[in-house]
């Protein structure tokens, strides 16, 4: 079975919108992309460069492959841009018959039962960067197994939020953790069943 790990880098206020560059995503009239860029040091650059190293395929929702498909070909060489250009990437979307990008799959049949299908299958994990809407989707079907979310000092006051309106609850463990010299926290989580209740005062 193959593991579904999200990547996010996230403000204070939950918000994950534009977070290289001012061009990145302006939906909504959004104007702080590239809020991540000043906030990056060695540990960082240590911690991505480990993660980017391993072996995996890209799981992708539609917006996030948008902006991807046509920046990552056009660049030839380092790491990032050889593996991601070489990878298989699938491709959670409704409305894309077709895509250039080489080693790309669509999954535009009832998509959550093709991601089931694929996680279900013997292979490499399966990383997802962005994709926000495409999270919402695969948390209602208790289908991610692990959340890398890096919390970046900062607030936004408006954007799109990793948990928006709607997030099915659940209760998450926190296996792995690291601090920043600029302030930002490395949080890996794994769902961990329902959000426990209590009552203060009783414990």
């Amino acid at each position: 079975m193959r593991r579904i790990i999200t990547n996010t880098f996230m403000s204070l206020d939950g918000v994950i919108q534009g977070p290289g560059g001012p061009e990145e995503d302006t939906t909504g009239g959004f104007e702080l992309g590239g809020w991540s860029v000043t906030q990056w040091d060695d540990i960082m650059e240590q911690a991505m460069a480990s993660e980017m190293q391993k072996d995996y395929d890209l799981l992708l929702g539609r917006f996030t492959y948008g902006i991807w498909a046509p920046y990552w070909p056009t660049i030839k060489k380092g790491p990032i841009a050889e593996k991601f250009n070489r990878i298989k990437k699938y491709v959670g979307t409704q409305t894309l018959r077709e895509a250039n990008w080489t080693e790309t799959i669509l999954l535009n049949g009832d998509t959550i039962e093709q991601v089931k299908a694929l996680k279900a299958s013997d292979g490499i994990d399966l990383q997802m960067w962005g994709s926000a809407n495409f999270i919402q989707s695969l948390l209602q079907h208790g289908l991610i197994d692990q959340m890398n979310i890096w919390i970046f000092p900062v607030v936004l006051g408006k954007g799109k939020k990793l948990f928006a309106e709607g997030t099915v609850p659940g209760n998450f463990k926190l296996t792995k953790h690291t601090l920043s010299t600029t302030g930002v926290i490395l949080g890996t989580y794994e769902p961990n069943g329902e959000v426990p209740i209590g009552r203060a005062g009783e414990n």
